[in-house]
């Protein structure tokens, strides 16, 4: 298959997920967080629901340490399309004692994410929130399905997920049990890089080549911010960097690279032998770090 007509069936897979959602669900929501995997199910929402608006608000569980190209895009392109947003943020979490403020070398916002988002279910009742997750990140999302049921205290079982043989998708619910949605779980990174390229899709600065204050620790390039912890011994210089996820600034590791347009950048990721979450800062705290914060409730 070639890559234009297998780009062309991920999509078409997508809009019917997109679709479903909207005939199973009352009241669904887009978990947006200004990445180019969110960005995508922007854009396939749009198709799916053209020449309507997106039927749907966007919800963004702001840690307050997320990278500033990211906001800024995130108000642009709502503003663009007329877009609802919904943000809630880590920090008041925080402030009224629900979670503790991680310190010293490692700690970032990035798992205390789970209880705004629980929080932000429950406050607005969503029974649907759909999310940018593809199988090929991390071992633990090849366990999800398309339809991923949480309980009512927003946990994920993943000895208890549902068949979904011949794309029969099952969205009933239990009263207090929310689905996580995932239109592009059967992509993987260059097919998301492919699809923007081919639909002229407008993503972050962040992504391409550009000039930054950088630290190295671990053989990871972090960024040097007011955010990221920083030992004395840890020297700041600048490198030619970009990113290849975007994540809480705590937690995401740039790359060297002269990746400037989307072309350069397929380009380099059909060469590359490192996994998109080897930049992933949080990944490496232990090898199920992310199935546990998954059984909490995380995205």
């Amino acid at each position: 298959m070639s890559s234009v007509l297998k780009t062309n069936a991920l999509e078409s897979e997508a809009i019917y997920i997109f679709r479903e959602v909207i005939s199973q669900f009352d009241k669904p929501v887009l978990l947006f967080s200004g990445g180019k995997d969110s960005i995508t199910l922007v854009r396939l929402a749009q198709k799916a629901f053209f020449p309507a608006k997106i039927p749907f608000p966007l919800l963004h569980v702001d840690t307050g340490h997320n990278f500033p190209e990211t906001i800024e895009f995130r108000d642009k392109l709502v503003a663009e399309l007329g877009l609802e947003l919904i943000v809630r943020n880590v920090q008041d979490a925080i402030d009224e004692g629900k979670v503790v403020e991680e310190t010293g070398k490692y700690s970032s916002r990035n798992s205390l994410q789970t209880i705004t988002l629980l929080d932000a279910i429950e406050e607005f009742k969503f029974d649907a929130c759909i999310g940018g997750a593809r199988r090929d990140e991390e071992k633990a999302r090849a366990k999800e399905r398309i339809f991923s049921v949480r309980d009512d205290f927003g946990q994920w079982d993943e000895k208890n997920q549902r068949p979904e043989l011949f794309d029969i998708l099952n969205g009933k619910i239990e009263n207090g049990q929310n689905v996580r949605v995932f239109p592009i779980s059967n992509w993987t990174e260059l097919d998301v890089w492919s699809y923007i390229e081919q639909e002229k899709i407008e993503i972050p600065s962040i992504y391409f080549s550009h000039k930054r204050k950088v630290f190295l620790r671990d053989g990871l390039i972090w960024s040097h911010s007011e955010f990221v912890y920083q030992e004395e011994d840890e020297q700041i210089e600048e490198r030619i960097v970009r990113f290849r996820t975007v994540g809480d600034m705590t937690c995401t590791a740039a790359v060297d690279s002269y990746a400037a347009t989307i072309k350069e950048v397929v380009g380099e990721i059909r060469t590359s032998t490192i996994s998109e979450r080897g930049a992933r800062i949080d990944d490496k705290r232990s090898e199920a770090a992310m199935e546990k914060r998954k059984q909490q409730g995380y995205f």
